[in-house]
């Protein structure tokens, strides 16, 4: 019997429709075709970030997280695979993408298999998905597919766009069936270096007796 597996999409369009989510939904449409030619299902849930950009704002100077903001976070937790997709705006991802996964708990998305996206007017913009977007999500120890996905203008009539989206989706749907996020927080999550309250506020076995807490307490090492 097959399995059900999550799939969140987070797109930073501005507008409605937006090319950034078309781009993310076409790889959703692959990814729950060739899971389906597998036995498998997968559901898609789509994170729309111009709909939490106050709450987003909020929660990076304040540290507050809003009720709609938690809710995307909760769904995040619970995703078997994610599609990131952003526009870039002056030669970069775009600010409400970065601030977003920036206010997110660093332990959240460990081991979790993400496909990058991003969408320009130009080309020229092209090395953005890999030279900018891969080192955030490497912070974050995600495990992002090998294929990097950009869209100009011109390349929505380009089919090598249609073989990147395929290639880049039956990566993510070998990640996500392989149960390689479960085996790394069922056998090796204890190896990870946590902050205290972690995870959802579930990291608390951080030994605050150790002569390193001691001495950031301003106190003496044990003799």
């Amino acid at each position: 019997m097959g399995q059900n597996f999550q799939l969140v999409v987070v797109s930073a369009g501005t507008s409605d429709p937006s090319s950034t989510r078309l781009l993310a939904d076409r790889v959703a449409g692959r990814v729950e075709t060739l899971a389906g030619k597998r036995a498998q299902t997968v559901g898609t849930t789509v994170i729309e970030l111009r709909e939490l950009a106050s709450e987003i704002a909020n929660a990076l100077v304040s540290n507050h997280i809003g009720p709609k903001l938690q809710t995307a976070i909760t769904t995040l937790r619970h995703a078997d695979g994610i599609v990131a997709s952003t526009p870039v705006y002056k030669a970069g991802a775009s600010g409400l993408f970065t601030s977003f996964f920036q206010i997110l708990d660093n332990d959240l998305l460990i081991a979790k298999p993400v496909v990058l996206a991003a969408t320009a007017g130009t080309a020229r913009h092209a090395l953005v998905v890999d030279d900018q977007m891969r080192g955030l999500f490497a912070y974050l120890r995600t495990v992002v597919v090998p294929t990097a996905l950009f869209a100009a203008t011109e390349d929505w009539q380009d089919n090598g766009l249609n073989k990147r989206i395929e290639r880049a989706a039956l990566e993510l749907v070998a990640l996500m069936t392989s149960g390689f996020e479960k085996t790394v927080r069922d056998e090796s999550w204890g190896s990870y270096q946590h902050e205290y309250g972690s995870a959802g506020g579930t990291e608390l076995t951080i030994d605050l007796d150790s002569d390193l807490m001691r001495l950031a307490a301003g106190g003496g090492t044990a003799n």
